[in-house]
């Protein structure tokens, strides 16, 4: 049951990052003040670091758990180069994408 409610949560954080990822650029075209701050990038990596940690204690597929660890270390990727040399890297949409995709594989594996 627990991973049930992890799976949701990180699905749901993971798709809330990708929007944000494929929104937000749009919303600086519209001159209306804002600009990027690469610390909301880093609470979606929190909560999804923490995710991951929690559901990959408890699955015993090793490719399930390289997809979730290698779509975290993407996002990780991104969000340094963003804090450290303010790169926008598109490893971010790659990561996010395969954990939605590594949280789905997970749901439908343990058969919710």
């Amino acid at each position: 049951m627990k991973t049930k409610i992890l799976d949701y949560i990180g699905i749901s954080a993971a798709v809330a990052c990708l929007i944000h990822c494929i929104l937000f650029p749009l919303l600086m075209i519209i001159p209306i003040g804002i600009s990027h701050n690469p610390y909301i990038d880093l609470v979606f990596l929190l909560i999804g670091a923490t995710v991951v940690y929690r559901v990959t204690k408890r699955i015993s597929s090793f490719w399930l758990k390289a997809l979730f660890w290698a779509s975290i270390s993407l996002i990780s990727i991104s969000v340094g180069l963003d804090f450290i040399f303010h790169i926008h890297s598109e490893l971010i949409f790659a990561g996010a994408a395969g954990l939605i995709t590594a949280h789905f594989i997970n749901f439908k594996k343990h058969n919710h």
